[in-house]
């Protein structure tokens, strides 16, 4: 985590209601009840989670839903419009939050930019490194080329199996703060999910076929 943020998400801010002092993740002011907007804070101390790669899933589903709870509709049908609409900014933005952390390959993406090394994930262009270009070529080959349910299972499995273990390779490097290394592999990760996706939807398309 970048220091800017760091100190953002410890913050203290003054509630938009009391202007009494409120912690820069908290949904409501401990006094006066009022809900908070969500702030600029990382998406990791929005969900009270440690700012890491490897995280625990469970949890995260749990603080997810928890928070969503407290900032449902229902609890806000008779407050203010400013307060709806705070509560629906900070369900937005907790929206946001869950659908990056919960994603191997977004979540790899998102904490190499926290530490300051960016990675396109919408770039669609040339494949720059060869080795990588051979590789994505040969297993896109071998899919488009599978032509019994065996095989495309065989290769889906492969594929599954091979993004596992580009996550645990991603884990490994960011740990050890080997930080252009863990961008190579999230870059490699990107074109191995895709591969992965391609191969459940062929096994998929053919086993409809045989039916």
């Amino acid at each position: 985590m970048t220091a800017s943020i760091a100190t953002a998400a410890a913050s203290v801010v003054p509630c938009w209601s009391c202007k009494g002092p409120v912690a820069a993740r908290a949904l409501f002011c401990s006094v006066c009840g009022a809900v908070q907007g969500p702030g600029t804070i990382d998406h990791f101390s929005r969900l009270g989670l440690q700012p890491t790669f490897d995280i625990d899933l469970d949890l995260l589903e749990k603080q997810y839903f928890g928070f969503q709870r407290r900032l449902h509709p229902d609890r806000f049908a008779a407050k203010s419009a400013k307060e709806r609409a705070l509560s629906q900014s900070q369900a937005t933005a907790l929206n946001e939050a869950y659908e990056t952390l919960k994603d191997p390959l977004k979540r790899a993406a998102y904490v190499l930019d926290l530490k300051g090394h960016k990675v396109d994930l919408t770039a669609c262009g040339t494949i720059n490194d060869p080795q990588l270009l051979m590789e994505q070529m040969e297993k896109r080959e071998a899919i488009a080329d599978a032509d019994s349910v065996e095989t495309i299972t065989k290769l889906s499995a492969e594929a599954d199996t091979e993004v596992i273990a580009c996550q645990c390779h991603i884990s490994a490097a960011i740990n050890a703060g080997e930080l252009d290394e863990a961008v190579h592999l999230t870059i490699r990760l990107k074109y191995l999910a895709k591969l992965a996706e391609e191969a459940r939807t062929k096994k998929t398309r053919m086993t409809r076929a045989l039916r």
